[in-house]
C-alpha cells in the first residue's frame, strides 16, 4: 500500500435524486471514506440504501450534487473531459449481472480487447489478442473462449470475462458491484477468491458493494454498513463482524446464511 497518501478520498458525497412526486430523494448523505491501494473496502446495506448509487457517483458516472473524490490526489467532480478520460483508464466497474453487461453480439475478444483500442494502448490486432489471452489465462478461462459468444458460458464464466474486461486497461481501483448476487453459492467463492488472488497480484483497491455480509466478509479488510444513504457503521472487518455497534449491523449478521470454506 501507498502509506503516504489514500488512492481515493471521498468528503461529505451527497447525490439527491428527484422522485415521481417532485420531492427530493437523498440516495448518498454526506458519505466520507478512503480507500488504500491493495485494499478492499466492502459496503454493504439492503436493496434501496444507496450503495450502488455511491459507486457510480466516485466513478462520475452520475453526477454527485455535492462533496469531493479525489483519485491518485485528482478531484474527479472537477476535472476536465480529458483529464477524466485519462483517469477513467485507472478506474473500473464490475456490474452485478454480467449477461448485461457483456455485448451478446460481440466475440469475448471483442469485448475485451475493445476498451484497449479505445484508449490506444495496443497498437495492432495482433498485440491485442495476445492481450486478451493472457487476461483470459489469469481470470480463469481456456483460450478458446476468445472466439465464442458470451450466452455459450455459465454465469460465473461470464462474470470472469466481465472481471478480464474490467483488468484491460490496468486500472489501479475496481467498483465491485454485486458481482457474486446473481451466482449461486459455490460459483460465488470462486469469483471471490479470483478477485483476491488479482487483488494480490495486480495491488488492486477494490470497492466492494454487496447486500451480503458474508460475502464481504471474505472479501474485504474493512467494511461500511450503509442505510439510507448514510454509513451508520466503518470500520475493520472482524471489529465489524464480531463487535458490531450498530443494531443494523446486527441485524444484517443475523439475516445472511455464511458462505462455505
Amino acid at each position: 500500500m501507498d502509506e503516504q497518501r489514500p488512492l481515493l478520498n471521498v468528503e461529505n458525497l451527497r447525490v439527491v435524486f428527484k422522485g415521481a412526486d417532485g420531492r427530493n430523494n437523498t440516495a448518498v448523505d454526506n458519505v466520507s471514506f478512503s480507500l488504500n491501494r491493495a485494499e478492499t473496502l466492502g459496503v454493504v446495506g439492503e436493496s434501496g440504501s444507496g450503495k450502488t448509487t455511491l459507486g457510480r457517483a466516485v466513478l462520475r458516472l452520475i453526477e454527485p450534487d455535492a462533496g469531493s473524490v479525489r483519485f491518485e490526489s485528482t478531484d474527479i467532480l472537477a476535472a476536465s473531459r480529458g483529464i477524466l478520460r485519462r483517469l477513467r483508464r485507472r478506474m473500473q466497474i464490475i456490474f452485478q449481472d454480467p449477461a448485461s453487461s457483456l455485448d451478446p453480439r460481440m466475440r469475448v475478444e471483442e469485448i475485451i480487447a475493445e476498451p484497449m483500442h479505445i484508449h490506444r494502448i495496443v497498437r495492432s490486432r495482433a498485440e491485442a489478442r495476445r492481450a486478451v489471452i493472457d487476461l483470459l489465462d489469469r481470470c480463469g478461462l481456456p483460450r478458446d473462449a476468445a472466439r465464442r459468444y458470451p450466452h455459450q458460458f455459465s454465469g460465473g464464466q461470464r462474470q470472469r470475462i466481465a472481471i478480464a474486461r474490467a483488468l484491460a486497461l490496468r486500472p489501479s481501483f475496481i467498483v465491485c458491484d454485486e458481482p457474486t448476487s446473481a451466482l449461486d453459492v459455490s460459483v460465488q467463492a470462486q469469483i471471490i477468491n479470483l478477485l483476491r488472488d488479482l487483488q494480490r497480484s495486480e495491488g488492486l483497491a477494490y470497492l466492494f458493494i454487496s447486500h451480503d455480509v458474508a460475502v464481504v466478509a471474505h472479501l474485504c479488510h474493512r467494511i461500511a454498513v450503509m442505510r439510507r444513504g448514510r454509513f451508520v457503521e466503518l470500520g475493520p472487518r472482524d471489529r465489524i463482524i464480531n463487535h458490531p455497534d450498530h443494531p443494523y449491523t446486527r441485524a444484517l449478521l443475523d439475516a445472511v446464511p455464511r458462505l462455505p470454506e
